[in-house]
């Protein structure tokens, strides 16, 4: 019995020391690193971030002179399907808001005004029944 227990604890200090090869980035795609710059283009006032790969659209919308979000901004799964649209105005989000379930389906939707919600929001079911209303009231 003892000869047992020497013997299962040699193995597990042989099996804690040695080494285990390691995948670097270059070795597999799941761990490759991108930078975040990389998947920004900015053409005029039109801000556009990629997925990595750079094919499919993150999310896209318009900036004003100062680079903050302004007009409409949409927001993009990894299918390319319209996720979420928002108003913005100078950087916050000011007019209507949709967003949707993976399946299509909208999920909520309402009004912002300097970002902050207004008036009657519903939330729906992913079957589109509606699920609940709110009234944050007018600002």
């Amino acid at each position: 019995m003892r000869y047992l227990a020497l013997i299962g604890l040699c193995a597990l200090l042989a099996a804690c020391t040695s080494e285990v090869p390691k995948e670097t980035p270059e070795e597999t795609e799941e761990s490759t690193i991108v930078d975040k710059k990389d998947l920004i283009v900015i053409e005029g006032n039109l801000y556009t971030e990629f997925y990595p790969g750079k094919v499919k659209i993150k999310f896209q919308g318009t900036q004003d002179e100062n680079k903050q979000r302004h007009g409409k901004w949409t927001f993009y799964n990894e299918k390319g399907m319209e996720i979420s649209t928002t108003m913005y105005e100078h950087g916050k989000k000011h007019g209507h808001s949709i967003v949707k379930y993976d399946n299509g389906a909208v999920f909520y939707m309402g009004e912002y005004r300097d970002d902050k919600q207004v008036g009657i929001w519903k939330t729906y079911k992913p079957n589109g029944d509606l699920d609940t209303e709110k009234d944050f009231g007018n600002l």
